[in-house]
Order: structure tokens, then C-alpha cells, then sequence
């Protein structure tokens, strides 16, 4: 293998975990659809890191999944790893004809607008599915997967005006939760939180944020505070399940007063 390219030096690996290892050998394309998943999501945590390594090793544990993939499909006579390349090739150039061809793009906008109009063409000539909605993998977290349909909405200017206009949404579809919570409706809280998250991931499209990044940073300032008020209870020799509420809730505003100026 000391000759090889690095891409082609991994294909033979995978080729021979496939026939050598007894875990390899078993995975199928569903099986190792969790870890293609976790591998994505490690992935955007290295990337939110900047840890430049961290990068580097987590797009290898995605690459060993598209690889993983294809020698699969390889096996059953599907496609290959060079057809899986050659396919992307064809599309990114497909939908690059400002680049490849004598199409014309102004800016990112316009780009972002043939790109759909290109994929749209795509899927009627293949008969796929072709509503506005077609597409956008339902498998998508739920707050990505609300701001993708909003931009699809938008798309044939089914969308609110402005920041503005969402807000005044998000107020009303609060009230409408509220009123559901007053009558203990469980399917009706249900229906009306669902309505306050998807509102919620539109307003952050409309202020230009990624509505999925802006609440795992939510959550990730939530877990840094839990780890201040742990380390606090430390000093004084406890944990924090031995203080009472309102002393949990002293704690809470005095970490977010500390780490308000750290």
C-alpha cells in the first residue's frame, strides 16, 4: 500500500475490514446509519471548537462512512466509490453553470436561486417527488429542519415581511400555548409548542441566524453555568443536590454574574 494515494490506500483498508473484521463484515447500510449521523454532528463540534485537528479527524470518521457506504454497495453490485465521486462531479458542474457553462450568477443569492431551480429540473425529469418541500430530508434536527421550510416558503414569497412581522407571530402563537396550557389539553399543548418552535427557528432566518446553532449555544451557556455552580458547591464541600430551590436559584444569578464578567 506505500505507493498508493491516501483515498485509494483507504478504500483497500475497507475492503479488507469488510472481508477480515467480524464487526465490518455485519454493518449494512442501515446499521451504520447512526454512525454516519454521530460522525456529522462530531464533525460540527469540531468545527465550532476551531480545533484545526479536531477537524481533520472527524472529516476522516465521515469519510470512513462514505467509504463504508460504497464498498457495501459495491459488494451487491450497486455502485462503486469512483461512481459515487463521478456523480457528485456531474452535479456540482450541472449546477455551477456560471462556472462550467455560460450561465450568469450576480452574487451568493442568485446562486442559491438557479441551485433550486436546477434541482427542481433535476427531480421532474427523474419523476420525483416535486412539491416546494421536495427535497428537505425529514430526518433534518427539527429546528433546521422549520428554518429550511421557511426558505423554501420564501422561495415563492410565501414568508413574513420582516424580523418584525415573526415577532408579532411569535407573541400570538405564545398566547395560543398559553390558552392551551390553560385548558390541560395534552394534544392541544402539543400542537401549539410545535407552532412556537417552528415560528421561533423563522425569526432566527429572519434576523440571519441558524436557528439550531443559536439553541445549542443556548444550551451550551446553560451547561457552562450548571459546571460554575458545580465547582462552587465544591468549594463549600457539597453537591448541589444538597442545597434547597432557593438556594440552587442564588447560586444560578451569582454564576450568571460571574460569568457575565469572565
Amino acid at each position: 500500500m506505500s505507493n498508493q494515494k491516501p483515498l485509494e490506500k483507504l478504500v483497500e483498508v475497507v475492503a479488507r475490514l469488510r472481508k477480515e473484521c467480524p464487526w465490518d463484515r455485519v454493518q449494512t447500510h442501515e446499521s451504520l446509519t447512526r454512525y454516519l449521523i454521530e460522525e456529522a454532528f462530531e464533525t460540527v463540534e469540531a468545527i465550532e471548537s476551531k480545533a484545526v485537528a479536531a477537524i481533520k479527524e472527524e472529516l476522516g470518521d465521515v469519510l470512513l462512512q462514505v467509504v463504508l457506504h460504497s464498498e457495501i454497495a459495491k459488494e451487491t453490485g450497486h455502485f462503486t466509490i469512483d461512481e459515487v465521486a463521478e456523480a457528485i462531479c456531474e452535479k456540482m458542474i450541472r449546477r455551477h453553470p456560471h462556472v462550467f457553462g455560460d450561465g450568469v450568477a450576480k452574487d451568493a443569492g442568485h446562486v442559491k436561486s438557479n441551485w433550486e431551480k436546477i434541482k427542481a429540473q433535476e427531480r421532474s425529469g427523474k419523476k420525483e417527488k416535486s412539491g416546494l418541500l421536495a427535497g428537505v430530508p425529514a430526518a433534518m434536527p427539527a429546528l433546521s429542519l422549520s428554518q429550511r421550510y421557511g426558505e423554501k416558503a420564501s422561495s415563492v414569497s410565501f414568508d413574513w415581511k420582516d424580523a418584525s412581522q415573526v415577532w408579532t407571530k411569535v407573541k400570538e402563537e405564545i398566547g395560543e400555548l398559553e390558552e392551551a396550557m390553560q385548558t390541560k389539553n395534552p394534544t392541544a399543548i402539543r400542537d401549539e409548542l410545535g407552532d412556537v418552535f417552528f415560528v421561533l427557528a423563522n425569526l432566527a432566518r429572519h434576523l440571519q441566524e441558524d436557528a439550531e446553532s443559536i439553541a445549542k449555544a443556548g444550551a451550551r451557556k446553560f451547561a457552562n453555568r450548571i459546571a460554575l455552580m458545580e465547582a462552587a458547591a465544591t468549594k463549600e464541600g457539597k453537591r448541589l443536590s444538597d442545597y434547597s430551590a432557593e438556594q440552587l436559584e442564588t447560586l444560578w444569578e451569582n454564576t450568571k454574574k460571574f460569568s457575565a464578567h469572565s
